[in-house]
């Protein structure tokens, strides 16, 4: 039976320390973060160093890895102080700095040593020659644009020996490898060094000026975007390990927890069961119907199969719309009472149809039958944000699983 051993990296976003314990919790590899500087996530919940040291440390003790983004087109003086940010990196642990501007590329190899650079999706590298080039630099990994094919990613494996990482879910931006200034120019904030105000997405009219008033020229006045959907490729794990990938990456710095732990532990189970057995894998629908439960967009392949075409924009309504939304986190359970303690993220009461789900693909459905407060008072709604609350169970949860209901 063959067995892939080297299994590709599940990379995960991490925007804040619990998304980063949460990503490693529900299967990733690796998770990649934000620092309080260089980076393109400026709202993001970006990372202090005591931060860094406790992901390190939480990281390292469940065999993951985690990188810092720094990934910004460095202006005039932007570089300031950047060699001490990324000898810090180093000595706090961090396994690999993303980078995509030349003159933090050549102070990170220079002024850090030992610390390893990756270069950044931001850097639009589409070649092979292009991968060698950044490989005889001193770069050990290149994130690809977003905008190569697969058999683009099969020419490359056989001409180069570095890393190679690849988006296989999550937003698409609009601009080429991200490079974009629409919001520079309507919104005041450079999308290159952190301030994207994501125009694409916002919705827009056009209009016709007729005797001082303006009439819409759109269809039922619908509005329209240009923004791409989402990408997901779930449906194609044998391609992409086939074809060399060494590092799978997951959109999604600012996305929420639910979002960060669904994605990762679909992924997981996919990765290792194609690597497990490849000659006998089956993509499971299951996995396909979890990723929409946390779909805020319609999804694609991409650029992985050709030119993406209006289907693979969202223009008008949207055509599929999210059926679940999360409501509360796991906290303890009580075995003897069967009850769980959970955390409220969002509105739900007695009535409701939740979907308990936890690491390794675990789920529980149920009504919520009775609920209580911390002070065993009852409750018929938990309303308020972040509140402690109990639910009876029908089967054991863990500490950590997510809960999810239908809309």
């Amino acid at each position: 039976m063959r067995v892939i051993t080297d299994k590709p990296e599940v990379l995960a976003p991490a925007g804040t320390l619990e998304k980063l314990k949460v990503a490693i919790n529900y299967g990733a590899d690796a998770v990649y973060i934000g620092g309080d500087a260089y980076g393109l996530r400026s709202r993001a919940g970006n990372f202090s160093f005591d931060q860094m040291r406790e992901g390190v440390a939480y990281a390292q003790a469940h065999n993951a890895k985690v990188y810092v983004a720094a990934n910004i087109v460095a202006h005039e003086g932007d570089t300031a102080g950047a060699g001490q940010f990324f000898r810090t990196l180093r000595d706090i642990g961090i396994s690999a700095v993303i980078v995509s501007d030349p003159s933090l590329i050549e102070i990170a190899i220079t002024e850090a040593p030992g610390l390893p650079v990756h270069l950044s999706t931001q850097a639009s590298a589409t070649n092979y020659e292009t991968l060698n080039f950044w490989q005889a630099e001193g770069l050990e990994r290149v994130v690809l644009a977003r905008e190569v094919g697969i058999e683009e990613i099969k020419e490359m494996r056989r001409h180069t020996d570095v890393q190679i990482e690849a988006f296989i879910h999550g937003a698409m931006c609009i601009g080429y490898s991200g490079r974009c200034v629409l919001s520079n120019h309507m919104s005041m904030r450079d999308a290159n060094r952190g301030g994207c105000a994501q125009n694409c997405r916002w919705k827009y009219d056009l209009f016709e000026m007729s005797g001082g008033e303006k009439q819409s020229q759109l269809e039922n006045g619908e509005a329209f975007s240009m923004s791409a959907v989402d990408m997901a490729m779930i449906e194609h794990i044998p391609d992409l390990v086939e074809a060399g990938v060494n590092s799978f990456k997951i959109e999604g710095r600012m996305k929420s927890i639910h979002y960060v732990s669904t994605v990762a532990n679909v992924y997981r189970q996919a990765v290792d069961s194609y690597c497990a057995d490849p000659d006998h894998y089956v993509l499971k629908r299951e996995w396909v119907d979890e990723l929409w439960k946390v779909a805020q967009r319609e999804m694609s392949t991409g650029f992985y199969y050709g030119t993406p075409t209006a289907d693979d924009e969202l223009f008008g309504k949207r055509r599929k719309r999210p059926q679940y939304g999360f409501v509360g986190e796991v906290l303890d359970y009580d075995a003897e009472r069967k009850v769980a303690i959970v955390q409220q993220r969002n509105n739900f009461g007695v009535g409701d149809k939740i979907e308990f789900y936890g690491p390794h693909f675990t789920h529980t459905e149920q009504v919520v039958e009775r609920l209580w407060d911390q002070d065993n008072d009852i409750l018929y709604r938990a309303p308020d944000a972040m509140m402690i609350c109990q639910l009876p169970v029908k089967q054991p949860v863990k500490a950590g699983d997510m809960i999810r209901k239908q809309r």
